[in-house]
């Protein structure tokens, strides 16, 4: 069975709450590490879902990996799914660590995956700020100099993408999907059981 659109969104939906990122990030610890407090986690993650910067310098057609430049101050999606930052939750502050989600999609190969975090590297070595959610607005929305990825693949990921990662020396978790089913029981629908 091959990775679904489902797979994507149930991940995506699940982890643009700050408890889906947790639970992601308790699944690779050097990342859960870096939380600035256990004990807050509401106060201490901010996610963003398909995040959103703005370029404080010009990108040239040929960085951009597109048709025209970038200018100063326009507005671009990063290619990653999902960024989680991080944020003192007694200064209310960020802090200078980012962790970029990359959920492998249906049909999609190695090099599109690691395409996806080497064009991410690219604009965040622009200099930036965030775009953030309007109840973090209020806190300082510079980029950060400490990012990290952090690659979801599911069982049916074929084996060669779990292999490129592995040799490029980039972080993977494997995640399985659940759902309720008719009988409130769980339905794993990474399984070739799917319901309906």
């Amino acid at each position: 069975m091959a990775v679904t659109q489902i797979h994507y969104e149930e991940v995506l939906a699940e982890c643009s709450d700050h408890r889906g990122a947790l639970a992601l990030l308790k699944q690779f610890r050097p990342y859960l590490e870096l939380i600035p407090s256990m004990r807050r986690p509401d106060e201490s993650v901010i996610t963003i879902p398909l995040p959103l910067i703005r370029l404080r310098s010009a990108v040239s057609s040929t960085a951009a990996d597109a048709q025209t430049g970038v200018l100063p101050g326009e507005v671009i999606r990063l290619p990653a799914d999902l960024a989680v930052l991080m944020c003192d939750p007694e200064w209310k502050i960020k802090t200078g660590v980012e962790i970029f989600i990359f959920i492998h999609r249906p049909q999609e190969d190695f090099s599109a995956l690691l395409n996806r975090w080497r064009q991410t590297q690219i604009w965040l070595n622009q200099g930036y700020e965030w775009l953030m959610p309007k109840r973090q607005q209020h806190l300082l929305s510079e980029g950060a100099e400490d990012f990290h990825p952090l690659f979801v693949l599911f069982d049916e990921t074929p084996e060669r993408v779990r292999r490129g990662l592995r040799g490029a020396g980039l972080p993977l978790i494997i995640q399985k999907i659940y759902t309720l089913g008719d009988e409130g029981t769980l339905i794993d629908l990474t399984s070739s059981e799917l319901p309906g």
